[in-house]
């Protein structure tokens, strides 16, 4: 009977023992997984500070972009001034040629009624010097004008290239010639930030497309942008489960040609 109470009491001992084990071992897992949990808090909360961070600083870029459509409107308005007096400036040249013309006219005239061959010698060659001179004249003219014509047509390309940039920015689009890449990405959050701004012509609100070998395989909306870097939001219907975005991807404006995508 001794035996089997003492049996008994080393089965009970080795089950409690068993069970304590089994206790601890679950309790240093509950602390790992206790210890990952606060590490992934403090990251999410730091995402979370970034973001907000970002956020309070938006008006400050939109008021700079609207700043630079500002200054870009002005420096339109002083190219057209410019070609507006490039202009004037070649009116008044031609109605020179013109009057350099009436006297040359006039000068022929005069030769039509002038007198005997001896009294037409010393008048003919103080004619023949006036007349070079005044070829001479209507032909610098000629070259100045045409140098005036040459600058209009510069301003002229030079204006309609801030128009097209300003009307793009206006309608919310990035430039064509847009070329940028993903500097860095959030998954958990949707978004990535680019390592360009709006001095490569990225617009606030516009549409972009990241490419990879030859091919779109994602879209970006722009949400903020600063000089030299932006943040955009990643639209989830314009990318694939497989595919995967890297730091480093190419991105391009949406209204970018096919060419530009293909290379």
């Amino acid at each position: 009977m001794a035996n089997i109470l003492g049996i008994f009491t080393a089965i009970i001992l080795a089950v409690a023992a068993f069970v304590a084990l089994k206790n601890n071992d679950r309790l240093d897992q509950e602390r790992v997984n206790r210890a990952n949990e606060e590490k992934k808090l403090e990251q999410t909360q730091a995402l979370l500070a970034e973001v907000l961070a970002e956020l309070k600083v938006l008006p400050i870029k939109r008021a700079e972009v609207v700043a630079q459509i500002v200054s870009k409107t002005g420096e339109e308005t002083g190219l057209k001034e410019s070609i507006d007096a490039t202009k004037k400036d070649i009116e008044a040249k031609q109605a020179q040629i013109e009057d350099s013309a009436k006297e040359l006219d006039a000068f022929r005239e005069k030769v039509a009624k002038v007198g005997s061959i001896r009294e037409l010698a010393p008048k003919m060659r103080a004619m023949h010097t006036d007349l070079e001179a005044l070829t001479q004249g209507i032909e610098d003219k000629e070259v100045e004008i045409a140098n005036l014509t040459a600058d209009a047509n510069s301003t002229g390309a030079a204006a309609k290239k801030i128009r097209d940039k300003l009307d793009l920015l206006s309608r919310g689009e990035s430039l064509p010639s847009l070329k940028t890449s993903i500097r860095s990405i959030y998954p958990s959050w949707g978004f990535v930030t680019l390592n360009s701004g709006n001095n490569a012509g990225v617009a606030s609100n516009s549409t972009l497309k990241v490419v990879r070998d030859g091919a779109t395989i994602a879209k970006l909306l722009v949400t903020s942008v600063e000089s030299s870097s932006a943040s955009a939001s990643i639209i989830p219907d314009s990318i694939s489960q497989e595919i995967t975005l890297m730091v480093g991807d190419r991105v391009i404006s949406a209204s970018a040609s096919e060419a530009a995508v293909q290379n």
